[in-house]
């Protein structure tokens, strides 16, 4: 299943993130990103299916909600990061 994670700065962020998008009535799951993609310290991401990836990018717009980064899933179950 192909899907994206919206990588976000911390806890709280995520959480605000998947509030907006759950409020809007897309499924959004906070995990903690995983290490091939975190970067910098530990972050979280949020879980959205392809096919709500770009209603879900203009509520987070308009929320004032910028993602860091957005990876998409490969059919190998690597990420690849997607330009926003």
């Amino acid at each position: 299943m192909v899907y994206y994670l919206i990588i976000c700065r911390s806890l709280t962020y995520a959480q605000r993130t998947a509030a907006v998008l759950e409020r809007a009535g897309i499924t959004a799951r906070i995990l903690r990103s995983p290490k091939s993609i975190a970067g910098e310290g530990c972050s979280h991401a949020v879980k959205v299916s392809e096919r709500r990836l770009a209603e879900a990018l203009v509520l987070l717009n308009r929320a004032e909600l910028k993602p860091k980064r957005v990876y998409i899933t490969e059919e190998d179950g690597s990420y690849r990061e997607v330009g926003l």
